[in-house]
């Protein structure tokens, strides 16, 4: 047993299986007592069913650790209370959530239904809001806490996955917003985007070159949880295998002023299109340059 997380109760969404399997074992071996959450449905979301948690539990209670299950849909207000409310009632603290629970309903865009998209979006982005609200209300008292998000490289963009894409690139925003929100709290936000052999990344409509194991993101989700990286917050890292990168930060590139002096001032249509493509231009895009020419190393 380590000692990253001595001390600490955290609580995982997802962690019945790969990913989210990986951090709550982690997390206890590394000292933590943990609140393992699974609704236990198939790949699409569908036949919910609590085994799940509960084995993962029974595989941390076998190598020593402390846990307990909640089989909860994350995608209610309830469910994510009900997981923080858990570890308050068992363990009478929260350190730490990590939200990996998710699920997958691809088409194209022009073919997607509300079926489709509604569920994929209230599981990851709403089901990360949940537990968020309710932890942050938690560790706000506590004046310390981490949030783990987890998002994608998706969030650049998908073909047959907008519904996905979206979610997670709403994720990134949400974690930067609970990073500026909870700083003054001593409250930190992160977000993970994994790169790693999964039944969900099996379904990624790309051949994935950088790609590793569950075990490699959860040794960086410790890390994210410990008191190693209390100053970090508002991140987005990728883990892929032996590679851990950070993303930029969103930043305006270029902007151009309309000649307020100029007859009628302000912009024209036709202002516009003789100034911005040579003053503002755009911003290239690395994943359509991989769809236009799969050998860019774009």
């Amino acid at each position: 047993m380590g000692n990253f997380l001595s001390g600490k109760v955290i609580a995982v969404t997802g962690a019945g299986r790969g990913i989210g399997r990986a951090v709550a074992l982690a997390c206890a071996e590394q000292g933590a007592k943990v609140v393992i959450n699974d609704y236990g449905v198939a790949l699409d979301g569908s036949a919910p069913s609590s085994e799940i948690a509960d084995s993962v539990v029974k595989e941390i209670e076998a190598a020593g650790g402390v846990a307990t299950a909640v089989a909860d849909d994350v995608s209610t207000m309830a469910g994510g209370r009900r997981i923080v409310d858990t570890a308050l009632a068992q363990y009478g603290r929260l350190d730490g959530v990590v939200c990996v629970a998710g699920i997958l309903r691809e088409r194209m865009l022009f073919n997607m239904t509300e079926e489709e998209w509604d569920p994929v979006v209230a599981t990851h982005l709403k089901g990360t809001f949940t537990v968020f609200r309710a932890a942050a209300a938690v560790m706000r008292r506590q004046r310390s806490g981490t949030l783990v998000g987890f998002t994608s490289g998706s969030h650049q963009g998908s073909v047959s996955q907008a519904n996905y894409s979206a979610a997670k690139g709403g994720v990134i925003s949400l974690v930067r917003s609970a990073a500026l929100g909870l700083h003054k709290y001593g409250v930190t936000a992160n977000a993970v985007a994994p790169v790693a052999h999964t039944r969900m990344s099996a379904k990624v409509p790309m051949e994935l070159k950088e790609i590793g194991e569950p075990a490699d993101v959860a040794a960086f989700v410790v890390y994210l949880l410990s008191e190693r990286a209390r100053e970090v917050t508002g991140q987005v890292y990728t883990v892929a295998g032996p590679k851990i990168a950070v993303w930029a930060q969103p930043a305006e590139l270029r902007a151009v002023y309309a000649d307020a002096s100029a007859d009628g001032g302000g912009w024209t249509p036709e202002k516009v299109a003789e100034v911005v493509p040579e003053a503002v231009g755009i911003d290239p895009m690395p994943a359509l340059a991989r769809l236009r020419d799969p050998k860019s190393p774009a």
